[in-house]
């Protein structure tokens, strides 16, 4: 009997990991998240943010929306930038499959602040 529950077991831990991981796919890449033609900056250096929401059994919502607006404003307030320049976003999504759902959008870029004229 010992066998039985020990190899039971063995299979309920290979199927939880199996059905668990993340995918992940590029969202964009852009030079800046506002026009600078024209416009003197000063860089304030690099930034990383990311916005996310997450999911119980895959549908039932338990945090925010997921926007990339909500990424971009808050690697910009990491800084307290006016814009980001040299701007990248990646999306991914981490499964614990049945149970939980997160997605995720991570924005990179580079924190810049105009010159007030």
């Amino acid at each position: 009997m010992s066998k039985i529950r020990l190899l039971q077991s063995g299979l309920v831990v290979f199927a939880a990991i199996m059905l668990s991981g993340c995918v992940s796919m590029p969202g964009g890449i852009a030079p800046s998240t506002t026009p600078i033609e024209g416009r003197k900056y000063q860089i304030l250096g690099p930034v990383t943010d990311t916005d996310s929401c997450s999911r119980l059994f895959g549908f039932i919502p338990i945090s925010g929306v997921n926007t990339i607006h909500d990424a971009v404003e808050g690697a910009k307030q990491k800084r307290g930038a006016d814009a980001l320049i040299e701007v990248s976003v990646e999306y991914y999504t981490q499964y614990w499959f049945p149970i939980f759902i997160r997605h995720v959008t991570k924005v990179e870029g580079v924190a810049i602040r105009f010159d007030r004229q």
